[in-house]
C-alpha cells in the first residue's frame, strides 16, 4: 500500500477526521455547555450508555440484585455519545475524560463518583463483597483478567473495529495489524477457557462481566459484521462461554439498560426498577 500523506511538523486539526464517529471526536478535554445530569430516587446513579463497556457495569449491578443485594438498586440515565451528552457539564464533573459509564455513590458523604468500567466493576465488588474472590491468590488472578481486558479493548475496539468497520476508507496495513492482535486475544482466552469454565477459574467473577461483553458481540455478530471475517467459530471454548454467560438473565437483563438500537424488545433506556423490564424477554 502506498501513500502520499506525509504529517506536518506540528499536527493541526483542520478538517473532520471522517468515520462514523467523527463529530464527537475531538483534541481538548472539559465541558462544551452547561447540561445537569437527572438524579433518581437510588444511592446508586449510573450514567451510560449501552456500548460493551456499558454493559459491563449494568450487568454487575442486575447480577447483585438477582443475588440478594438489595442495596444495589439504581437508577441508570442515558449519555447518547452520538449527541455529544458526554460534553456536558455534569457529566464532565463526573468523568473529566468525557467518556461512559460513570457511577455517583450517593450513599457516601460526600457522593462517590466512579469513572472508568474496570474501576466501577472494583469498586461495586467490593462495596458489595460479591463476585471477586477474598482468596488472595484467587483475587489476583481475578484482578489479572480485569486488567487485561482493559489493556486489550482499545485494540479490539478503536483499532479493529474502528479500521475494519467504521472508518470512511479500508486500509490494509491496519486492518491486517489489528485483526492479528484480535485473533491473538481470542486464543488466549480460548487457551484459558479450555482449562477453566470461567475467566478466572471456576466462578463467575468481575472478570467475566467486563470480557463478555466486548467479545460476545463479536462472536454473535452484533459489533463490525466480522465474525466470518475473524472466524471466531473456531474458538470453541470461548464459544461455549459466550453462551453460557449470555443465558444468565440478569446479564440479559443488563444488556438491555441504556439501549437504543436493534429490537425494541430488548431496549430499556431508563431504568429505576426491575418493572422496567416487564414484558421484556430476559428469561
Amino acid at each position: 500500500m502506498t501513500s502520499d500523506y506525509t504529517p506536518p511538523k506540528v499536527w493541526q486539526r483542520d478538517q473532520e477526521s471522517g468515520g462514523k464517529f467523527a463529530k464527537i471526536n475531538r483534541p481538548v478535554a472539559g465541558a462544551t455547555h452547561k447540561q445537569e445530569l437527572p438524579v433518581g430516587k437510588h444511592p446508586l446513579q449510573l450514567y451510560s450508555l449501552a456500548t460493551p463497556n456499558g454493559v459491563k457495569v449494568t450487568i454487575l449491578l442486575e447480577e447483585l440484585l438477582a443475588a440478594g443485594y438489595s442495596q444495589a438498586e439504581y437508577d441508570a440515565f442515558l449519555i447518547d455519545i452520538t449527541e455529544g451528552d458526554q460534553f456536558g457539564s455534569g457529566f464532565v464533573e463526573i468523568n473529566p475524560n468525557s467518556k461512559i459509564p460513570a457511577l455517583v455513590d450517593h450513599s457516601t458523604s460526600p457522593p462517590t463518583r466512579v469513572f472508568e468500567s474496570g474501576s466501577i466493576l472494583l469498586y461495586l465488588a467490593e462495596k458489595f463483597d460479591a463476585f471477586l474472590p477474598t482468596q488472595h491468590g484467587a483475587r489476583t488472578e481475578t484482578l489479572n483478567w480485569l486488567f487485561w481486558q482493559m489493556g486489550t479493548g482499545p485494540f479490539l475496539g478503536g483499532g479493529f473495529g474502528h479500521f475494519y468497520a467504521y472508518a470512511p476508507e479500508k486500509y490494509e496495513y491496519p486492518i491486517n495489524r489489528y485483526t492479528m492482535e484480535v485473533k491473538r486475544q481470542f486464543d488466549v482466552l480460548n487457551r484459558q477457557l479450555a482449562d477453566h469454565r470461567y475467566i478466572a477459574g471456576d466462578a463467575y467473577t468481575i472478570a467475566d462481566m467486563a470480557i463478555w461483553p466486548w467479545y460476545s458481540a463479536v462472536v454473535n455478530n452484533e459489533a463490525y459484521d466480522a465474525a466470518e471475517f475473524l472466524q471466531v467459530h473456531e474458538y470453541e471454548h470461548v464459544v461455549r462461554w459466550v453462551n453460557e454467560v449470555g443465558e444468565r438473565p440478569a446479564v440479559r437483563r443488563g444488556r438491555m439498560v441504556n439501549r437504543t438500537w436493534g429490537d425494541e424488545n430488548e431496549q430499556v433506556k431508563e431504568r429505576h426498577s426491575a418493572t422496567d423490564f416487564a414484558g421484556k424477554n430476559y428469561e
